[in-house]
């Protein structure tokens, strides 16, 4: 078990959402991120996909990144284990003010996550970050692959979501992106890139992740991707 405090609580698994707040998220994309991970979080087949585990609960924490060395924790950890307490975190989710964040520091993401992993208050027996972003690593002040390396010695698996934004095309920068996450970012036992064409697609992308990551977590075989 990952290590925690005197008198926790246990969940299945802590799962940070460390999220992309650069400048190049507008704010039309970044309220679609904001409502897709709060409708993912609050949707009943995720709240099945939880309570499915060993102890029917998991803990989650919202970050934001950019600006190097100035991830924020947004929202802190909350458990999620019934539909009210999963419509209160995306309600914080959603009422929680934009960072300020500039380039895309993944690496300092990273980072961030790792300690609020190794310092959370909740037990669990795994534990993921779940990274989003429209670009590579930039600017960090601890490169990506070194914050990687680092969360995955202390047990912690990184997935990604990459999101390849209309304009060059979408077939070529999604192949540089997903080689770019895959190479630097990703790292764990079965990790994966979910690719979204766009922001309007975000929700689905990040939907099918979670139930991927829940799925994991509780040892099950069965990770395919549902449709809204």
């Amino acid at each position: 078990m990952l290590p925690v405090r005197a008198g926790a609580q246990p969940v299945d698994l802590l799962l940070v959402l460390c999220v992309d707040a650069s400048g190049s998220i507008d704010p039309e994309e970044f309220r679609f991120q904001r409502e897709g991970y709060a409708d993912a979080i609050s949707d009943a087949r995720i709240l099945k996909a939880i309570a499915s585990g060993r102890r029917g609960a998991i803990a989650v924490a919202f970050v934001e990144g950019g600006t190097p060395g100035g991830p924020r924790t947004v929202v802190d950890w909350g458990r999620v284990h019934d539909q009210a307490s999963a419509d209160t975190y995306a309600a914080r989710i959603l009422a929680a003010p934009r960072t300020p964040q500039s380039y895309n520091a993944l690496g300092d993401a990273i980072a961030h996550a790792t300690g609020m992993i190794r310092s959370s208050p909740i037990a669990a027996d795994k534990a993921v970050i779940d990274v989003s972003g429209d670009g590579p690593d930039n600017r960090s002040h601890v490169p990506a692959a070194v914050a990687r390396d680092e969360a995955v010695r202390a047990g912690i698996t990184i997935n990604a979501l990459v999101v390849v934004k209309e304009g060059s095309s979408i077939a070529e920068r999604g192949e540089r992106l997903v080689a770019s996450y895959t190479r630097d970012v990703i790292g764990g036992p079965g990790v994966f890139v979910v690719v979204a064409r766009d922001y309007p697609d975000f929700a689905q992308a990040i939907f099918n992740k979670m139930i991927r990551e829940i799925a994991a977590a509780n040892g099950s075989h069965d990770t395919a991707e549902a449709s809204r």
